[in-house]
């Protein structure tokens, strides 16, 4: 990576970071698709590995309100959806797998904006779980169908779940991605340079999150949700022919 290029991509995880640690996700979300234009080696693998440091610190800062009961059923639930995902990837063009997830992504805005509450049972639980598997594997942004089962809770119950569900749903990832030949020695060495800016953005976002739990937590996860359906589509016009 050319110094340029490690600047911009430091500057995109520190803004991505910040969101994410004060609302729950949005990392992936903002930084996959600029990532991918500044250099498509720092995602998938590269851009998970980073996220593991943000759910890790974002987990620890907010471990008095995290559900492990709605963990332990989303987290399996990942493991078939991360399989399927980089399944996906070794037999689809990256663009028809972009835009399935988008599909996904929109309907998950819908749902979390206007759609009827969805009761957390173990059903629900295990198929977000499954989405989230899919679309964290394929396009470094898992958030959107966690986030429509817990869209009514409170801003550190939120962020504090969806951390602890990241933290073993990223490892999932991650290990699946290795197996399939699509994260080693290179994809770790690429993640080292998104750290430092994981770090900064987390530090912002502890300013951030308390006014946000000041009764913006649902317009909060709206608009982020809303930047995905944003971001997928970016994302298919930069992977079209």
């Amino acid at each position: 990576m050319t110094l340029v290029e490690l600047l911009l991509a430091s500057a995109v995880v520190l803004l991505g970071a910040a969101i994410q640690g004060s609302v729950g996700f949005g990392l992936g979300i903002l930084a996959a698709p600029i990532l991918f234009l500044i250099n498509p080696v720092l995602i998938p693998a590269p851009l998970l590995s980073a996220a593991v440091v943000l759910t890790l610190l974002t987990a620890r800062r907010e471990r008095h309100s995290i559900d492990l009961h709605g963990i332990a059923w989303a987290v399996i639930g990942r493991i078939p959806g991360a399989l399927i995902g980089a399944a996906t990837l070794s037999v689809l063009p990256q663009r028809s797998t972009t835009l399935l997830v988008g599909a996904i992504v929109f309907i998950s805005v819908a749902m979390i904006g206007w759609g009827p509450r969805v009761r957390r049972t173990r059903i629900s639980l295990l198929g977000a779980g499954t989405m989230s598997g899919f679309m964290g594997t394929t396009a470094s942004m898992g958030g959107p169908p966690m986030v429509v089962v817990y869209r009514d809770d409170s801003g550190p119950r939120i962020r504090g779940t969806l951390a602890g569900f990241f933290v073993v749903g990223l490892l999932i990832s991650l290990t699946t991605l290795a197996f399939f030949g699509r994260f080693g020695r290179q994809e770790i060495l690429s993640a080292l340079v998104l750290v430092p800016g994981i770090v900064v953005g987390f530090a912002i976002s502890n300013h951030i999150a308390p006014v946000i739990d000041r009764g913006y937590t649902r317009t909060a996860l709206l608009v982020v949700s809303a930047l995905a359906g944003l971001s997928v589509i970016v994302r298919a016009l930069l992977s079209a022919p």
